[in-house]
């Protein structure tokens, strides 16, 4: 799965590397070493034949939710199930999106420690993941006035799937991470070819990631800065701290 990422790179660099428009002033992030459910996150779609770059809160939300809380618990979609869910079969048809990672965070056991520790996975060369996502739109018919349009919250999943090989030693799944030459028919919403969209939802090559221990401080939400994604030693001896 994936629970906790970093999104770090500018907004106009980003752009660049999607070749997409760069997001309004209003929906420019600053920079995020502990991303969390529910934050607003940056997401790559097309709109009108355009690629675009805009904030979404992080969890979807089903168009037809009561209240926008379930979205807490639909922060990955699994990629096996997407055209049968009842959540992402809308959004697998004509809204999908990448969702850009400086890299991700997953947790383990070491040998002999009692605690799980946090792990950073990137990609070797450097350059962001493009992970597959879904983005939805939600509207609180409920809460607005009758002479008012209803508020509109914009929301986005991230597709998870088997992992590779080396992935696999921390988890039996890992996001769904798309290549360049995968980009255009995934963000295309006029593609409809299932089909075609679930042969894109393969595990990554092993060589495209680096993955090295980082600090608990990870586990805390409210700790922030890239000093989280600084390597540390494994901590291989058994922990009597809590």
């Amino acid at each position: 799965m994936c629970g906790r990422y970093v999104s770090a790179t500018p907004p106009d660099d980003l752009a660049r590397y999607f070749g997409a428009a760069p997001p309004e002033p209003e929906a420019r992030l600053a920079p995020n070493h502990n991303v969390a459910p529910t934050q607003a996150v940056y997401a790559v779609f097309e709109s009108d034949g355009r690629r675009l770059i805009d904030a979404f809160r992080w969890g979807l939300v089903p168009f037809w939710a009561k209240t926008p809380g379930i979205g807490s618990r639909m922060i990955n979609a699994r990629s096996e199930t997407l055209a049968a869910s009842n959540a992402y079969r809308r959004p697998f048809a004509r809204r999908r999106c990448l969702v850009p990672a400086d890299g991700f965070y997953e947790w383990t056991r070491p040998p002999g420690a009692e605690r799980k520790q946090p792990v950073f996975v990137s990609r070797a060369d450097g350059e962001p993941f493009a992970l597959a996502g879904l983005w939805e739109v939600w509207k609180d018919r409920d809460g607005a006035d009758d002479d008012e349009a209803p508020l509109e919250l914009y929301s986005c999943t991230i597709v998870t799937g088997r992992p590779n090989s080396k992935m696999a030693e921390f988890h039996d799944r890992m996001p769904v991470i798309l290549p360049p030459s995968a980009w255009d028919s995934w963000l295309d919403r006029d593609n409809r070819d299932t089909g075609e969209l679930e042969r894109l939802l393969v595990p990554a090559p092993s060589g495209l990631l680096r993955i090295h221990p980082v600090s608990r401080e990870v586990n805390n939400v409210r700790n922030n800065g890239p000093h989280l994604i600084d390597e540390v030693e494994w901590d291989e001896q058994p922990s009597l701290g809590g």
